[in-house]
């Protein structure tokens, strides 16, 4: 009983509002100086420039991390009694981050150990997987509360939908154009998803700013950005 009780305990001296703010922010600045300090690409034998295997293992490793926590906070999140309503937006939410993570180390297993980088892989199913769920999950959970923003809060989403838009434009013209109709329809299926889940995650964090869920969101939005920027970035 006592063991039970110090458990539970500790559980909830650990995993407080505090405590997974701090460890967002702090992960959010590592993945953000590694990137900074380390990115660079260097010529190889061949002449050919490109960034050091070490350094796309240690962008898989922040990655998958990101999803892997924040996928256990959404799941913990829904398993939690204290959560009265909206259940079901933490699980649709909670197994999409599983599922990127999941997609993510297969994606990593194939580009760092297989040495191949196909343009179609099985980790894409669960990437489109993943964002199918965080769609469902993060829709479910505008239409479940009425969102109530300022006028300068709808202006910060308009800014980011415009700016959003204008990036993932200008990112898809400088790619090559896709040989293969399936992979033209993944890209802007990527892209097109990219932006509306910005805007919607964007729209959910004015929301509720400050509230009990925030932390949790906030570590699903970041990790969806930490992914976006990995996969336009890297």
């Amino acid at each position: 009983m006592n063991n039970s009780y110090e458990n539970s305990f500790l559980s909830k001296s650990i995993f407080t509002t505090q405590n997974i703010v701090l460890a967002n922010i702090g992960w959010a600045v590592l993945a953000l100086l590694y990137f900074l300090l380390f990115s660079a690409k260097v010529p190889g034998a061949d002449g050919i420039e490109s960034r050091a295997e070490w350094y796309v293992i240690g962008t898989n490793i922040f990655e998958a991390l990101a999803y892997l926590a924040a996928g256990i906070l959404c799941l913990r999140n829904w398993l939690s009694p204290q959560i009265v309503s909206g259940r079901n937006v933490w699980l649709l939410i909670g197994l999409g981050m599983l599922s990127y993570f999941v997609g993510g180390i297969i994606f990593g297993y194939t580009e760092i150990v297989l040495k191949d980088e196909p343009d179609v892989s099985v980790g894409d199913i669960f990437f489109v997987l993943s964002y199918l769920l965080l769609g469902a999950g993060m829709i479910l959970a505008v239409a479940s509360r009425r969102i109530n923003l300022e006028k300068w809060q709808w202006l910060i989403v308009l800014a980011i939908a415009v700016f959003g838009s204008m990036l993932a434009w200008w990112i898809s013209m400088q790619q090559e154009k896709p040989s293969e109709l399936l992979i033209a329809i993944l890209n802007w299926f990527y892209v097109v998803s990219d932006v509306v889940l910005l805007i919607i995650a964007t729209t959910l964090l004015l929301a509720f700013w400050g509230g009990k869920s925030f932390p949790v969101l906030a570590n699903d939005c970041r990790g969806g950005l930490f992914a976006l920027h990995c996969r336009y970035v890297v």
